[in-house]
């Protein structure tokens, strides 16, 4: 609906981030289960979730005008950048790019977590959820994506520890979508403008 209505102002007040391995089962509606194969990455910093989709566009300049003749899209960047304060097993490998915590010994209750030497590809699927107050639920999944960035690691007397994490979605192929938001939400409605 166009025009003034505070009914449709959104607050994300509370949500979660969570992973997959691809190929997962994304569920079909804002109700559903997210499933035995969704990890729910715990708590998140009070900043929250920041989306950015950047487009680049090329201009096609010609010699009659001065003006840009019409514009080629030339890249998409969808990406999510957040951070995660809880240290465990899934986590850590999340932050690092990969690999597993392993127990020591057996039953030693020692782990240990090795940063490889050279990158390796962790390409996951994500899902971030939220709602406003008990009516309103949203749900965003990115199909495929890895973590392409980290946030410097700082470790204080004073501060909780913060793993940042920026997320950029990959194409599965030009038919898929980067990403899917279901909406649990009256302001939406399939109604033709």
């Amino acid at each position: 609906m166009s025009g003034l209505n505070p009914n449709e102002i959104r607050v994300a007040g509370t949500g979660r981030v969570l992973v997959a391995k691809l190929g997962s089962t994304v569920p079909a509606d804002t109700t559903a289960g997210w499933g035995a194969s969704w990890v729910d990455l715990g708590y998140t910093s009070t900043d929250g979730i920041k989306f950015t989709k950047k487009d680049k566009i090329d201009p096609v300049d010609t010699w009659q005008s001065v003006s840009a003749a019409r514009f080629v899209y030339s890249d998409r960047d969808l990406t999510l950048k957040f951070a995660l304060m809880q240290l465990n097993e899934d986590t850590l490998p999340f932050f690092f790019g990969g690999d597993h915590v392993t127990e020591t010994s057996a039953g030693s209750k020692v782990y240990k977590y090795e940063v490889g030497s050279t990158p390796k590809v962790d390409e996951r699927m994500l899902g971030i959820e939220f709602a406003d107050g008990d009516a309103i639920k949203y749900r965003f999944v990115i199909h495929r994506g890895q973590v392409t960035e980290t946030d410097e690691l700082a470790l204080t007397r004073t501060a909780a520890i913060k793993l940042g994490v920026t997320f950029t979605a990959l194409a599965k192929d030009d038919t898929a979508p980067l990403a899917t938001l279901l909406m649990s939400d009256p302001a939406y409605t399939t109604a033709a403008v």
